[in-house]
């Protein structure tokens, strides 16, 4: 009940339409580039300031590469200026989009970056990897995602990013925490129009956990009636949870993939590390990575 009257405080905000903050990492890879034109894409439905964030190694002043850096970061700059020049015309306001250069490490910045400036989601590119590569080069994407104090975008450098978001995929297990995404889901939803679909997802076959999973499921088509949002819903007993996931979307031609990071029952919860990481990497559209502890700002 107080997990319910939450959602629903939460819900009731969304009929303002404030100002939100996107933060996009930008290291003009091909990916970081994808993340951009997806923020501004949402920016186009969701009102909003979008600040580019590149992230550079740290070089000691009386490094023999100093001067080499300095030049360097000239070159940044007009490579920022450029990039500015070509997706301002996307925008509906050019002054909404601006660059920042820092040192440090991608996700520390990152994650410092958006608790200091209020940020609302953060965009990252992926390059979408797997077996013995996901433990390595794909630890950035799931040090972003893990570190950042608001949910975070993943966009594959090979999507073709829409006009709009048209259907979401929600997937809801067993679990109290798997229902916290919701705010998200609804705001998105609302401002794209777009349809929810609820993939209520059955691990085992204990009719106690069943139950559990299809009281979420009314739960969540319950709030989303009160909003007037389209949304259908399935259920699965499933065997592998990030393939199943992904036949479902490719069937369905889903355009966002919302999920949980962590939740605390690690007996019945599906979404833990490995398998985010796994959605992250392997999911063929956008994926919305939301925390148990992020809170909805509804400005």
């Amino acid at each position: 009940m107080i997990l319910k009257f939450a959602i629903n405080f939460l819900i009731i905000k969304f009929v303002k339409k404030n100002m939100k903050n996107f933060l996009v990492g930008i290291d003009f890879s091909k990916g970081s580039i994808k993340a951009l034109e997806y923020a501004i894409m949402l920016n186009n439905y969701i009102d909003s300031k979008i600040a580019m964030l590149y992230v550079d190694k740290p070089i000691p002043t009386e490094s023999i590469y100093a001067t080499v850096t300095a030049n360097y970061r000239t070159e940044l700059h007009q490579r920022f200026e450029q990039l500015m020049n070509e997706f301002k015309p996307k925008l509906n306001d050019v002054s909404r989009l601006e660059y920042k250069i820092t040192t440090g490490k991608v996700y520390e910045e990152l994650a410092n970056y958006a608790k200091k400036n209020d940020i609302d989601y953060v965009f990252a590119g992926t390059h979408g990897i797997s077996g013995y590569e996901e433990m390595w080069i794909g630890s950035n994407a799931n040090r972003i995602v893990s570190t950042s104090p608001c949910p975070v975008f993943t966009i594959r450098q090979t999507y073709e990013v829409h006009d709009r978001i048209k259907s979401i995929l929600l997937p809801i297990d067993s679990t109290a925490e798997t229902t916290n995404k919701l705010p998200w889901a609804i705001e998105i939803a609302k401002y794209s129009n777009a349809e929810i679909h609820i993939f209520g997802a059955y691990i085992t076959d204990l009719s106690t956990m069943k139950n559990k999973v299809d009281k979420n499921i009314v739960m969540i088509e319950n709030e989303l009636e009160k909003e007037n949002i389209k949304f259908k819903s399935f259920k699965k007993s499933i065997t592998n949870y990030t393939s199943d996931l992904i036949s479902y979307i490719e069937d369905n031609n889903i355009d966002l993939a919302i999920i949980m990071t962590e939740q605390e029952n690690r007996n019945t919860n599906v979404l833990l590390g490995q398998y985010a990481m796994q959605m992250i990497n392997h999911c063929p559209v956008p994926v919305l990575s939301v925390h148990q502890d992020d809170k909805f700002n509804s400005k």
